[in-house]
């Protein structure tokens, strides 16, 4: 985090500039060709402001945004890493390296069953890759040449978008579209009370359903995006000293925040999908299964 040079006030990663020196040009023409009068002539014109202001100036240095740099370096570091370990196996000599991942991902496909049921087996390649990429994007914030992608809500919005696409499709496809919406409607209720109180549950669920990308992205980013203002404000208090003093305790402070924040984001994804998997008015889905979702949520909360 120390390669970073100041830039329009905020930071910018040294490799950054320099793809966007390299390979930037002529994304930098097709933007100022397309891309910024369609926003403007077809969105930003309708409410009296323009795409400079919305996004910033188009420019050369930034013609590549950092977060797409870094998040495709992130998804490449993650197929490089699951490569290395798949290659590494050993079932006579583990190495440590072997021993963490195998507890990671026993831990992963504990939590699975749990939350989902006996059958995240079907999900859990989805519900691994969320880990992992959301993992490797994290932790590179702690390396000084790169930057956390998830740091921006363009990144966690995306991924926050593909989450809930996913398990909608689950729903959709599992149950049909009808019962998958019918699943909004809560409980069995009477007649009576079916009139007034099923359309209220089922606008509350449909809302609460719709803003799920919101604050799926919203909570991802919040947390990587303050750890990285934190730890850039505090080691510039009093250089040089606090450069070289304090970035230990706060690196081993990002490295938990980035497990912690991989874990919730992925939990909830689980619990999406344990909701559409199971029919909507299954008495399972309203007792056990209920309490075992409710538990997930008040952790993934904490």
């Amino acid at each position: 985090m120390f390669l970073f040079e100041e830039g329009g006030g905020e930071h910018t990663p040294l490799l950054v500039q320099f793809i966007n020196q390299n390979f930037g040009e002529p994304v930098f023409r097709f933007e100022k060709a397309y891309t910024e009068p369609f926003w403007n002539n077809y969105v930003f014109s309708r409410f009296g402001t323009t795409a400079d202001k919305v996004f910033g100036p188009y420019t050369l240095d930034n013609a590549i945004p950092w977060y797409t740099i870094m998040f495709v370096i992130a998804c490449i570091l993650s197929v490089v890493v699951i490569w290395i370990l798949k290659d590494k196996l050993s079932e006579d000599d583990p190495s440590n390296t072997q021993m963490t991942a195998e507890a990671g991902f026993l831990y992963l496909s504990d939590l699975a069953s749990n939350v989902i049921g006996p059958h995240a087996s079907k999900y859990f390649p989805v519900v691994a890759t969320f880990a992992v990429l959301i993992l490797v994007s994290n932790l590179m914030g702690q390396v000084p040449i790169f930057m956390a992608p998830t740091a921006s809500v363009n990144v966690t919005f995306a991924l926050a978008i593909t989450s809930f696409i996913y398990y909608n499709y689950i729903g959709i496809s599992e149950n049909g579209f009808i019962n998958h919406l019918a699943h909004f409607t809560g409980p069995r209720l009477p007649l009576i009370m079916t009139i007034i109180i099923t359309q209220l549950i089922f606008s509350v669920e449909l809302i609460s359903n719709l803003i799920r990308p919101f604050t799926l992205g919203v909570r991802l980013f919040a947390n990587m995006f303050s750890d990285e203002q934190i730890f850039g404000q505090i080691t510039n208090l009093y250089p040089p000293l606090t450069q070289f003093l304090v970035p230990l305790p706060l690196t081993l402070l990002g490295i938990f925040v980035a497990l912690v924040q991989t874990i919730v984001f992925t939990l909830l994804s689980m619990i999406y999908i344990s909701e559409v998997t199971h029919a909507p008015h299954d008495h399972e889905h309203g007792g056990v299964h209920s309490e075992k979702t409710g538990e997930a949520i008040a952790t993934a909360h904490v």
